[in-house]
């Protein structure tokens, strides 16, 4: 894999990406599909969430149907070590929640690991691509929601499992919103899990493990990393 890929150009022919404040129609360079888009690369080219998110989707479900880790975090690193889990993408929709059904799971959580992976697997990759700037509800914050409404088996019906899924996201999303953007699927989805895990604790009584500072190896391929201002960065400060 080349790295531009690695640094969330097109993974067609490397250039850069562009946004688009009307969605236009693309069509999937890979698998044909015609849909409406807010973004492609520079010169053009387009690939669907699906086929962007496929090979690390199966990536994140392999990890973590047999990590025996209790910590998220861990088990995220190791999956986004894969050449499949580009700098920015779709799959960390699925991962955030997936890395927390595994860590749970192996923490005592009471739930069918493979019966909730799939679950994380349908729902997570229902959310699109860009929603953290499109929607304001960014990707990796949704997915805690999921993972909570997943381990509480929430349904739109219900009463306090329906409330711990809602409030969960919303405090994913502030800690996200707090640090601000630009974008960083890295970033976003090591808040969105850390602040799942102190929930999980207080909510339910299961207590997962977190690293005691959390680094980020991967701002080098980044172009928008907030160096210093990312409380992740090697170099980073936490002021925002």
């Amino acid at each position: 894999m080349g790295e531009t890929e690695r640094r969330g150009a097109c993974l067609i022919c490397g250039a850069d990406l562009v946004y688009f404040q009307e969605a236009k129609e693309m069509t999937c360079v890979f698998c044909g599909k015609r849909e409406l888009s807010h973004a492609s690369c520079k010169d053009g080219h387009y690939v669907c969430d699906a086929c962007h998110a496929r090979k690390g989707i199966e990536a994140v479900m392999r990890e973590c149907r047999t990590t025996k880790s209790r910590n998220p975090i861990e088990i995220m690193q190791k999956i986004m070590a894969d050449p499949y889990i580009y700098m920015h993408g779709p799959e960390h929709h699925v991962m955030a929640g997936a890395a927390l059904l595994a860590a749970y799971h192996n923490s005592g959580g009471e739930v069918d690991l493979d019966w909730a992976l799939a679950e994380m697997k349908e729902r997570g990759g229902q959310v699109p691509g860009g929603v953290c700037g499109f929607w304001g509800c960014c990707g990796a914050g949704v997915s805690t929601g999921i993972y909570m409404s997943i381990i509480t088996k929430a349904t739109p019906l219900s009463g306090k499992s329906w409330g711990l899924s809602n409030r969960m996201t919303s405090r994913a999303l502030n800690a996200i919103g707090e640090i601000g953007g630009p974008r960083c699927c890295k970033r976003d989805t090591f808040t969105a899990v850390k602040e799942a895990v102190q929930m999980t604790k207080e909510e339910l009584g299961i207590e997962m493990e977190l690293p005691e500072k959390i680094e980020c190896g991967f701002h080098v391929e980044n172009q928008q990393c907030l160096r210093g201002k990312c409380p992740y960065h090697p170099k980073g400060t936490g002021d925002f």
